[in-house]
């Protein structure tokens, strides 16, 4: 089973979104939106740039 975007708003009115795993498991967790245009916007974002390099901080 593929992850999916969980999309919800949270107990201050806010939206927010959560990416989980085929397992079920939450793998990222967004911030806050004031809105759910924006909190779409953000889902877009992470879809365009997850296929990204690491950069190893350690």
């Amino acid at each position: 089973m593929a992850g999916k975007y969980e999309l919800y708003s949270d107990k201050a009115g806010k939206f927010r979104f959560r990416l989980k795993a085929g397992n079920g498991q939450v793998i990222a967790s967004s911030e806050a939106y004031e809105s759910k245009a924006s909190a779409l916007n953000g889902i877009a974002s992470v879809k365009a740039n997850a296929d990204s390099d690491t950069d190893d901080l350690t």
